[in-house]
């Protein structure tokens, strides 16, 4: 196990000089953020250490440089947008830049990306659940195809008015991660396990990670 930190923490720093931070106390790894070029209004989002849009080998030569530099691996790309969300241009929007992300992880010899899966906030589990299997069976079959292993956050995204009553990420328990994992059955879906989700919903912390070991990712 490598341990890291997530670079969207570090949103006024360019990737080497989040890599010297990393390097300097000691990190093994970071988790590189690849948002679309632009500002976001939520806290850690709209933040773009690698630019997926515009890589191409040079620049993949060059962060493998920096990586090797500062001894500090890449463990995964990340982008965290809301793909189910109600808005249908945003959502294929959000959709084509997580298959852009996938795209630069192959480039970059990587094998995981990291997201959200998304949710329409102001409707139930239920009524998204159709949209999730519409939007997420192609992508997961997407990723399979180029050996990308994407891992989903269980963050229930639920801090704001803006966000209530759902929340706008749909696998945040392992009731549905159970659902999910069943609808969807390839091993390229899986999930980057953070626990203090499982704290804020007043949820067993450890469960979870024996329940799915098999779909730890990140």
């Amino acid at each position: 196990m490598r341990l890291g930190f997530v670079t969207a923490i570090l949103p006024e720093l360019n990737l080497e000089e989040v890599l010297a931070i990393a390097a300097d106390i000691g990190y093994q790894s970071i988790e590189v953020m690849c948002w679309p070029q632009g500002k976001a209004k939520r806290r850690y989002a709209g933040v773009t250490h690698i630019d997926v849009t515009t890589l191409d080998l040079s620049q993949v030569n060059h962060i493998h440089n920096l990586c090797d530099k500062y001894g500090v691996a890449i463990s995964a790309l990340g982008y965290y947008a809301n793909p189910l969300t109600a808005d249908t241009e945003e959502s294929n929007r959000q959709v084509a830049h997580i298959q852009r992300v996938i795209d630069a992880a192959v480039m970059l010899d990587l094998k995981i990306v990291n997201t959200f899966i998304g949710r329409d906030h102001t409707k139930s589990i239920e009524a998204n659940w159709d949209r999730f299997l519409s939007i997420w069976s192609p992508l997961i079959i997407y990723a399979e195809a180029k050996n990308i292993r994407v891992a989903i956050e269980n963050c229930p995204m639920l801090f704001t008015q803006d966000e209530w009553p759902g929340g706008k990420n749909l696998a945040t328990t392992p009731s549905i991660l159970r659902k999910m994992y069943a609808a969807i059955s390839s091993p390229f879906l899986g999930l980057n396990y953070d626990p203090s989700h499982m704290i804020l919903q007043h949820m067993d912390v450890n469960k979870p990670i024996v329940e799915f070991a098999e779909r730890l990712y990140h």
